[in-house]
């Protein structure tokens, strides 16, 4: 290949990197936001949030660290976890004593129509 091929190459490798390294710190910071909004995690959201930031931060991976990919997909399943422990407390807060569990989506958290 020629010294331009290689400049354009190294010059879109640098681009991919630069993007999955910001996709890895949108998500962590998203992470932390989503642990916020809990008053209590419990031990499994405690574990799944420290132990997600530990592996990114943590330089041994499964893939090598310019490939970010991997940190991602941690990042996001617990973000993903997260949000659902978040969903849960919150349809906790807003059932009353005294009244059968209603999941989230069935029609019950809804006003009237006037």
């Amino acid at each position: 290949m020629s010294r331009e091929a290689w400049i354009v190459v190294l010059v879109i490798a640098g681009i991919v990197l630069l993007a999955t390294l910001v996709g890895v710190v949108v998500l962590a910071v998203r992470v932390v936001r989503t642990h916020r909004l809990l008053t209590s995690l419990g031990a499994s959201g405690k574990l799944a949030l420290y132990g997600a930031l530990l592996y990114t931060i943590f330089p041994i991976d499964l893939l090598p660290d310019p490939i970010y990919l991997d940190d991602m997909g941690i990042l996001a399943g617990t973000l993903f976890y997260l949000t659902r422990l978040v969903q849960k407390h919150r349809a906790a807060a807003r059932q009353l004593p005294g009244q059968p569990y209603a999941p989230p989506g069935t029609g019950h958290d809804r006003r009237p129509v006037p």
